[in-house]
């Protein structure tokens, strides 16, 4: 295996042979090092470790993301994703097919920090995914509050057929764009309905396993609304 590689890994699976040390969430037998989870394997400095996948997002096809761009080189910007892989977004996406490398400048369109709303292209476990913001209602965030929960907990926040972010959109007049890796941009006028949307988001990512879980929140929205 190349140095820096990173390969999907399941327990027992063999990452590379040879005079490694182990690091984390691997095991060495025989000058084999072994994963013991379900992750992304790193060789960096003669270590070898495993990013378990548990909690953290991993991409799809055609997900909705938020995304932050972190870096740009001459073709694409490279975009934090909240995973253990970078996005990367193609130039020619967002500068169109008659982009130049030569003449067109990346950073007048997207700078470091800025964040987009984007979509998984294309994906496989052995590589970063490409992004695209191609899509209608795709592209760069020019304002709202970044709100990050468990990618885990993001159905719990939709609701079955929307219903519980439909419940607080309604109560507060929000407008919540949420990413499927759990970083929502969440925008509202009013700055203390702006600070209910989200104290009832982070309510909804300590208590989803609460029953009756819409009521709660719908009860709690309309007291603090009212307050």
């Amino acid at each position: 295996m190349e140095n820096d590689k990173r390969v999907y890994v399941t327990p027992g699976d063999v990452i590379t042979t040879g005079p490694y040390r182990a690091d984390q969430n691997v095991i060495c037998q025989n000058n084999k090092i072994i994963s013991t989870v379900v992750g992304i394997s790193e060789i960096y400095d003669n270590n070898v470790k495993v990013i378990p996948l548990s909690g953290i997002y991993m991409p799809k096809v055609n997900d909705l993301i938020i995304g932050k761009v972190i870096s740009h080189i001459s073709l694409s910007w490279e975009l934090d994703i909240n995973s253990c892989y970078s996005g990367f977004l193609p130039a020619h996406d967002v500068f169109g097919r008659d982009f130049s490398a030569h003449s067109d400048e990346l950073s007048s369109r997207l700078n470091i920090g800025d964040l987009v709303t984007a979509k998984i292209a294309n994906f496989d476990k052995n590589r970063d995914p490409l992004i695209t913001i191609a899509d209608r209602d795709l592209g760069k965030i020019n304002s709202g509050e970044l709100v990050e929960i468990s990618p885990s907990k993001v159905p719990r926040l939709i609701g079955k057929r929307g219903t519980m972010i439909q419940t607080i959109e309604s109560a507060t007049h929000a407008s919540i764009i949420i990413g499927q890796n759990g970083w929502l941009i969440v925008s509202c006028k009013n700055q203390k309905l702006l600070s209910k949307t989200i104290d009832a988001i982070k309510m909804i990512e300590t208590q989803s396993h609460v029953a009756d879980l819409t009521d709660k929140v719908k009860s709690k929205l309309e007291s603090d609304v009212g307050e």
